[in-house]
């Protein structure tokens, strides 16, 4: 055989584009010649290929070798096919023998001494792999805990060419198994052991809930007082509503702010997944443990940039908002972001996701995350205490110009964090601990559950104006208190929105079905604090 064809997977974003790796080995001038829209990286791989083959002990003789990575009107990018170019070469030479009748994926790096080492977006890649009816992937040894995470799969991790031609060969057995100690082979694996080591993972069960992983996360009961930053944060969390926290240094912001990942629900397997699968094609995945079993909390500090925060580059891969899908973005000093670095922030916060163009495509990234922001009122933290505060009037606004008015009308609660008084820190007062809290998050995150089941609406931070009038529909005296809001606060009607949505989650907080007019004062208090500063 002179021609032959290797399945392999390129990553697109989080989309998986199938890629026909075709090798053709014929007399002629010995040249290695590589076609299909290629990258530098990608065209490198024919020296570390031939290199690999040779030093894995296969006959590599001098002849014409054309690759072509089809389709060619697909940009190719990485080193992921690595290992499907050499197992078409070798299949070429008649090295592998490759059943025209099954289907086989292939992913990985070569190394010049014929090492097969880890690559970025495995799972996603078997994942695709399963939707398309192919019964086998052949992956890195470092990324197989992470593609057997996908049921159902058969997937094979070798740590050398020489193992990827024998997994190759050994495709028509049902099942095979790799002995790490040497000088063994592949030897018959049974379906219950997949499925046993898939149990084992945490995804075998069709409704398992995944656990929260055992990370130091700081308890609201070491919170002494700021019962009202508390209350602000459960409802956000259980809404998913946008949060922001001001206070003066030391009252507890960012303490707050990290506690809020200790009551946050568990991921469901779906959600795992879906977030693992994100954190797989960034490279953030650990070998030995893969699968992410808690919600993420990601706290970024305030150098950092557009690119890092949105996603981007040159090859885009996700950025901290799509890092922090199902789980919690935390901003500290939140007017020390450059101005252009929020600003972007706009349309994910709204949208849900990030969609990011190049001239090669449009790459789209999830990013349904909960705000949480923390500042100081102003640079010397004092303000509005005029005693103490030492800034003059334009300093203080122009600190607070920081956040601009669209980008604060995207936050559904506004909170003041006071300095803590010395009775709350010496005081005998229980506080409630994250795990009571947790249970009343829980609690109205079910009912939302039912409420929304099948509409595609999973939080009452969702809803759009249409859904606010079918769920968050308002007696006579309500309408009158909103009349009176809208009047006296200015408020937008994107605020306005964000009002009645908050009153939904507290009314939800309370078992209630309707929303009642102290539901509404309550929401109505937590955007008094922007007109406090930013207004005054």
């Amino acid at each position: 055989m002179s021609f032959s064809t290797v399945l392999s997977a390129a990553i697109e974003g989080l989309n998986v584009e199938l890629i026909q790796v075709e090798a053709d080995v014929s007399n002629g001038l010995p040249v290695f010649h590589m076609v299909g829209y290629l990258s530098s990286e990608v065209k490198e791989a024919g020296e570390r290929v031939r290199t690999a083959i040779r030093n894995s002990g296969y006959d590599f003789p001098p002849k014409r070798t054309v690759i072509n990575l089809s389709p060619a009107t697909m940009r190719k990018r990485g080193s992921s096919f690595d290992l499907p170019i050499a197992a078409a070469v070798l299949s070429s030479l008649g090295q592998i023998s490759l059943p025209d009748e099954e289907k086989c994926l292939v992913i990985g790096e070569l190394g010049l001494d014929g090492s097969v080492r880890k690559v970025k977006g495995v799972l996603p890649a078997v994942m695709a792999a399963k939707e398309r009816a192919i019964g086998r992937c052949i992956v890195p040894a470092e990324n197989e805990a992470e593609g057997k995470l996908v049921k159902g799969m058969q997937v094979t991790g070798v740590r050398d060419l020489i193992e990827a031609v024998e997994a190759l060969n050994c495709g028509m057995m049902s099942g095979y198994k790799k002995k790490r100690t040497e000088g063994q082979g592949f030897l018959e694996e049974t379906a219950s052991d997949q499925a046993g080591a898939l149990g084992r993972s945490g995804v075998s069960g069709e409704n398992d809930a995944v656990g929260q992983a055992d990370e130091k996360i700081p308890d609201f009961s070491d919170i002494r007082g700021q019962e009202n930053v508390k209350r602000a944060a459960e409802i956000a969390v259980s809404g998913r509503h946008n949060l922001l926290m001001i206070g003066p240094p030391g009252s507890g912001k960012s303490m707050t702010a990290r506690c809020i990942a200790g009551i946050l629900p568990p991921l469901s397997q779906e959600e795992s997944l879906e977030i693992t699968k994100i954190y797989s094609v960034a490279g953030m995945l650990d070998e030995k443990e893969p699968l992410i079993r808690s919600r993420p909390f990601r706290e970024v500090h305030h150098t950092a940039t557009r690119a890092a925060l949105i996603g981007g580059g040159a090859v885009p891969r996700p950025g901290e908002i799509s890092l922090a899908h199902r789980g919690v973005l935390f901003l500290d000093e939140l007017p020390e972001f450059k101005k252009s670095v929020l600003e972007v922030l706009r349309q994910p916060l709204e949208k849900r996701s990030i969609q990011i163009s190049r001239v090669y495509g449009n790459y789209n990234f999830p990013a349904d995350f909960i705000l949480v922001g923390a500042m100081n009122p102003c640079p010397c933290g004092c303000y509005p205490d005029l005693e103490k505060c030492t800034c003059t009037p334009a300093q203080i606004q122009m600190y607070l110009s920081r956040i601009s008015r669209p980008f604060l009308d995207r936050i559904d609660l506004c909170v003041e964090a006071p300095r803590v008084k010395y009775e709350d820190l010496t005081g005998e007062k229980r506080e409630e601990s994250s795990s009571e809290i947790q249970k009343r998050v829980s609690f109205a995150w079910e009912i939302q559950k039912e409420r929304y089941r099948g509409s595609g609406i999973i939080s009452n931070a969702m809803l759009d104006v249409n859904d606010l009038k079918r769920y968050c529909e308002l007696d006579s005296s309500e309408n009158k208190l909103m009349e009176r809001a809208f009047s006296v606060m200015g408020l937008t009607a994107r605020t306005y929105h964000r009002i009645i949505k908050t009153a939904r989650t507290i009314a939800d907080l309370d078992g209630e079905e309707k929303i009642r007019e102290k539901h509404l004062k309550e929401a109505i208090g937590y955007r008094v604090i922007d007109d406090r500063y930013w207004r005054s």
